[in-house]
């Protein structure tokens, strides 16, 4: 039998005060409502040792109670609120007033132009021109984006995927504008390719390709942007395509267990780039489930770095992710219903320690959401934060004998799923096979069944349903931008040097057919005005485009 007690004295004496000291608690006094004071951890008192090993201590192998000893006492987790729509302009004013009610990160949604690589004025794009998100083509769009907001100031997270590297090659150019060198930014570009084939859809060439593209990704901020998340492995986008929990944790594992293979195979070293992956999930309904979600994947991850890649570099190990709440969960029917959602699922977030957290708006399952929604959205975190009082225990609910076993059983089943991809040989074989997407589907399929059978209640919406008719305010995307945004791109492609750009382009061209990094070609592709199709257009010639086989 472990002696606790011991353990803790020694956890605290060697890794909770010298992290205090680098990074000071919050100067709040650590108390309840009734004011009775709160220690950091609390433990049994008596266990064995697998307690001991397998829950572990905050900030230690294998970070089942979070990836920092302090955790919230000594700083909170990021508050994001996922926002881009229409033109640059307007989205930078959206920002703006973020930052304005206390935002501590900013998460750019693009439209499905710039995720597919193509320019607003490419017949492609016709009629989704900044629809369900900002519009990007060029550097020029980059730096109107973020006008007037420091990027060395403030953390930036851009969902983008197939072109993410072309993105980051404009992010880092408009911070060279504003005098910032690249080694002070931070953010996180998504740049999980894999999930697109399984539930999303916005990919552009083969996995293969693309993974050239990512390590190459990888290797450039390993150098020269350190404070840089290279890849945010999305379960969201999983999750809303239907998957359970389970499915959620295995398939994203299994997909990061591809992209790490990919970058040690081009010569990386696991413990140099390992710290610099993250991980977004989503966080549904269900809520001991996703606390306990969160406790398991970040165990099944520490584990997988370190006894399947040899990682001996604890930060490598460390599963640091992001939180959306559910979209799927909410309902147009009596919108006002997922302002609760809503808290529910950011609350088992921030139990589940989350180092970043996006909090859907009421409106989200109608239009657009308005300021009004997203204010309420940010306020919904800010009083997690700072009314709750379970931001003043590093870990409140290790210990219930609930959690521990929910932890538990979704490890269990996760890793076997796991298992079984490795079988198949891995999550690109998983991804060709159909085998991921059949899962997803068989697993919406269910709920959906629940649902209309009344065995799953959604409140609005199979019960306590009324005859009231939806009046929020809906923000909507102005026609006229779509032409705002094709004189824009005219204008520049008249003022730039159209022949040092044909050069760079066919510079580009060689370095694709070649093993070089891309993302020195692409820095200086854009920042000489080269667009993003047009740099899409040079990698669509080269490496083609993806057309997926049918499962049925």
């Amino acid at each position: 039998m472990a002696n606790l007690h011991d353990e803790h004295k020694r956890w605290h004496s060697e890794t909770y005060e010298p992290t205090v000291k680098r990074f000071p608690e919050r100067k709040e006094q650590f108390t309840t409502a009734s004011n009775i004071p709160l220690e950091p951890v609390y433990l049994p008192e008596d266990g064995d040792d697998r307690y001991v090993e397998e829950i572990g201590f905050p900030g230690e192998y294998p970070f089942t109670r979070g990836v920092q000893p302090t955790m919230y006492r000594g700083r909170l987790w990021t508050m994001r609120q996922y926002a881009g729509y229409a033109t640059a302009e307007e989205s930078n004013k959206r920002y703006k007033f973020l930052l304005e009610q206390g935002q501590s990160g900013l998460s750019v949604a693009f439209d499905l132009p710039t995720q597919i690589g193509y320019d607003a004025d490419d017949p492609m794009a016709l009629g989704e021109v900044g629809k369900v998100g900002v519009s990007i083509s060029s550097l020029d769009d980059m730096l109107t984006l973020f006008d007037g907001i420091p990027l060395d100031q403030v953390s930036t997270s851009m969902t983008i995927n197939a072109p993410a590297a072309v993105l980051l090659a404009m992010y880092i150019a408009a911070a060279k504008r504003q005098g910032v060198d690249a080694s002070k930014l931070r953010g996180t570009v998504q740049n999980d390719i894999l999930k697109e084939y399984v539930a999303r859809g916005t990919y552009i060439f083969a996995p293969r390709p693309s993974m050239r593209l990512i390590t190459d990704l990888f290797a450039y901020c390993n150098r020269h942007i350190p404070k840089w998340n290279t890849i945010s492995i999305s379960g969201y986008h999983i999750r809303e395509a239907g998957s359970t929990a389970v499915q959620e944790v295995a398939f994203t594992l299994a997909n990061g267990i591809a992209y790490v293979q990919a970058a040690i195979d081009a010569g990386l070293d696991v413990d140099k780039f390992g710290d610099q992956l993250s991980f977004f999930f989503n966080v549904h309904n269900d809520f001991l489930e996703e606390i306990a979600k969160f406790r398991a994947a970040r165990r099944v991850w520490a584990k997988i770095m370190k006894e399947r890649f040899g990682a001996a570099n604890p930060g490598a190990m460390k599963m640091r992710f992001h939180t959306q709440t559910g979209g799927s969960t909410l309902t147009a029917q009596q919108p006002e219903n997922n302002i609760v959602r809503v808290t529910l699922q950011a609350l088992a977030a921030v139990l589940g320690g989350t180092q970043s957290l996006h909090t859907n708006s009421r409106d989200e399952a109608l239009a657009l959401p308005t300021e009004q929604s997203v204010e309420i959205a940010l306020r919904t975190q800010q009083i997690i934060a700072r009314e709750s009082g379970v931001a003043n225990s590093v870990d409140p609910l290790a210990g219930s004998y609930l959690i521990e076993h929910l932890t538990n059983e979704v490890e269990r089943q996760a890793t076997e799923l796991i298992e079984q991809i490795d079988a198949l040989g891995g999550a690109l074989a998983a991804i060709e096979t159909g085998f991921m997407s059949r899962e997803i589907q068989q697993s919406a399929y269910e709920y959906q069944k629940a649902v209309e059978s009344q065995e799953q209640i959604v409140v609005g919406l199979n019960a306590f349903t009324t005859d009231d008719e939806v009046s929020l305010e809906r923000l909507k995307v102005d026609p006229a931008i779509e032409a705002q945004q094709r004189d824009r791109l005219a204008k520049l492609r008249a003022g730039r040097d159209n022949e040092q750009v044909s050069g760079l382009l066919s510079r580009l061209e060689v370095g694709a057919r070649g093993t070089e990094n891309l993302l020195p070609i692409f820095i200086e592709c854009v920042e000489h005005d080269a667009t993003l199709g047009e740099i899409c257009g040079v990698l669509r010639k080269v490496f083609g485009e993806y057309r997926p086989e049918t499962f049925v």
